[in-house]
């Protein structure tokens, strides 16, 4: 059942990560040069951070 949590849940920060990083380049008023950097670092630290509540939780 866990891998049903991780899936869906890494469904969701995938588009969760894109919807952050688009808020970030309209505050910004321009595409960021790095956006595949921006968009890895802020779909790691999500994911890393809800894998291991959800390994918390589940045990």
């Amino acid at each position: 059942m866990e891998f049903v949590y991780f899936t869906v849940v890494a469904v969701a920060l995938y588009l969760l990560a894109d919807r952050i990083l688009l808020w970030i380049e309209n505050r910004l008023g321009r595409t960021l040069e790095q956006r595949s950097v921006v968009f890895f670092l802020l779909l790691l630290v999500m994911a890393l951070t809800s894998f291991w509540i959800i390994q918390m939780v589940a045990e």
